[in-house]
């Protein structure tokens, strides 16, 4: 069953809730947006969230804003990053908490990922097509989110951000909920060879490649031009059980953002010129 849930808020703000952990953890608060509900136009219709993609930035700073009125987050307290296709994390405090809301220059800069054990800090990251993932430790009541495309993947920015909430919060990976939001699929994700060999060295390190090859076609698929279908959702979802995290604990989302782009926008599908959507997580 699909994790994540569509809603839509009475100022026309569209987005897709994390509903499993949700209904279980009323404290907790994560979901996706999706491209409708906002005041930007084409080609960022409508609700783009990201200020470096050369849309109208009081455009964007508006949609931001719609965002937290349909959640009842404060404004003020939404937090957003320069991402980089990294494997940096950051632990957010109540200091940094709101950086990025309005400016590129103020937010965190130079990270993909961020854990916080502060109630109120809501987190953001921005994706059309790479990978969300995010943790939630019930026990020691901390949260954290990455944005993974390839690169991400490659480096197992997964894994860093289990580390890190390890040594921030003393986080044990088996008392952790996960979940892989929304992105762009197997069925549309084509990568080249250097890609895959990147790929097939944390299919080795994370142990997946004891079930032979079998294992590996779960991962991506050959083909005939010589290119690779691969499923950056499994990779990740794969990183995890290794970290530790039960597999009973971790959702996956089978929305594909190339296959829906009247639902999201994809920056493969649409040629590089589109909007954003973001993922968030926090504590209320």
């Amino acid at each position: 069953m699909e994790p994540f849930i569509r809603r839509q808020a009475d100022n026309g703000c569209e987005w897709l809730e994390l509903e499993p952990p949700m209904r279980a953890y009323p404290e907790l608060t994560a979901g996706f947006t999706t491209r409708s509900g906002g005041v930007s136009r084409e080609p960022f219709g409508s609700l783009n969230l990201g200020l470096h993609v050369e849309d109208d930035p009081s455009d964007v700073v508006a949609n931001r804003r719609r965002l937290a009125e349909a959640l009842a987050f404060p404004f003020e307290n939404c937090t957003y990053a320069e991402q980089v296709h990294g494997k940096e994390i950051q632990v957010v405090t109540k200091r940094e908490r709101g950086a990025g809301r309005d400016s590129r220059e103020t937010a965190l800069q130079a990270k993909d990922g961020f854990v916080t054990n502060e109630r109120g800090v809501i987190l953001h990251a921005l994706f059309a097509d790479c990978v969300p993932l995010y943790v939630y430790d019930p026990i020691r009541q901390a949260v954290g989110l990455a944005h993974a495309g390839w690169k991400g993947t490659a480096l197992q920015i997964a894994k860093s951000l289990l580390e890190t909430m390890s040594a921030a919060y003393g986080t044990k990976p088996r008392d952790v909920r996960a979940a892989v939001g929304p992105s762009i699929g197997a069925c549309c994700y084509e990568v080249d060879e250097a890609v895959v060999r990147r790929m097939d060295r944390v299919i080795a390190e994370t142990g997946a490649a004891k079930a032979g090859e079998d294992a590996q076609a779960s991962f991506y698929v050959p083909q005939p031009d010589g290119k690779f279908k691969l499923n950056l959702q499994q990779l990740n979802r794969q990183i995890f059980i290794q970290a530790g995290i039960l597999p009973s604990h971790i959702e996956i989302s089978g929305l594909c953002t190339s296959c829906r782009t009247d639902l999201f926008y994809s920056h493969r599908k649409e040629g590089g010129r589109t909007g954003r959507m973001a993922a968030w997580i926090g504590l209320r």
